[in-house]
């Protein structure tokens, strides 16, 4: 009970902030009059593909993301990668520097429409908060700590596993979290190059003038985004050894 009474108030309020916004959208769908391609395209059986596809796309981009960053995050804090951090830093940073419609037309270019497209021109988008947050939290990690370990015969790769990660985790997963509420907003943009998301809804509502659809499709990324923060936010909780919370 003192655990849940200690939980952070962010834990237990966003929920609370997502099931109202949920009712209160519920209630608006069921009391609304929706023309004959809104009733469509806000269908069960139709959202639920609509939904999924987001989903899809922001998963895989995410997943390829923390693969990539939080192993180039761990080299580049090793002492003889150092000289490359502010190389890798700042290339990933041109990635979320640019415009995302920009970055994504550009990749059309190159690798043609679809879902393959989508997911690049995500994983580049977003590569910088993981990134940066696995090298932030490395690099917060008390020295005296790491050679204490070393002391005790620990080799570097033991110290990293057991030592320097667990201490960095709450940073990292921060940045994941940060990554994952950029991708559900960002992947609504797929729609312009051939690959399903909710954006659809929302591209569709503005070139046909349905502003039920227009908003429909903003709730629910915007639902979408609290839910998958609030589930990080969560993993983040668990996952932080105890005395580091």
């Amino acid at each position: 009970m003192r655990r849940i009474r200690n939980l952070p108030i962010d834990v237990w309020l966003e929920p609370l902030l997502i099931v109202v916004l949920l009712a209160g959208y519920i209630i608006w769908y069921q009391n609304t009059t929706l023309t004959e391609t809104e009733a469509a395209a806000l269908g069960w059986d139709n959202l639920r593909i609509t939904i999924f596809d987001h989903i899809k796309l922001t998963v895989t981009a995410t997943v390829i993301v923390i693969v990539i960053a939080i192993p180039l995050g761990i080299l580049l804090t090793r002492p003889s990668m150092k000289w490359l951090n502010p190389i890798a830093v700042n290339i990933a940073n041109v990635g979320q520097a640019a415009p995302a419609v920009g970055l994504l037309v550009l990749f059309t270019f190159w690798l043609g429409t679809g879902f393959k497209t989508a997911v690049i021109g995500l994983v580049v988008y977003a590569i910088l908060p993981i990134l940066q947050n696995t090298i932030v939290g490395l690099r917060q990690v008390d020295q005296r700590t790491v050679e204490a370990s070393r002391g005790i015969g620990y080799s570097g790769a033991r110290t990293l596993i057991q030592v320097e990660l667990p201490l960095a985790v709450p940073v990292i997963l921060n940045g994941v979290r940060t990554a994952l509420v950029i991708l559900v907003g960002t992947a609504t943009l797929s729609t312009f190059i051939g690959a399903t998301s909710l954006g659809t809804l929302i591209t569709t509502g503005v070139t046909l003038f349905l502003p039920k659809l227009l908003v429909s499709g903003a709730v629910l990324v915007g639902l979408l985004a609290l839910t998958i923060d609030w589930l990080g936010r969560l993993f983040e909780l668990v996952a932080t050894p105890r005395g580091l919370s």
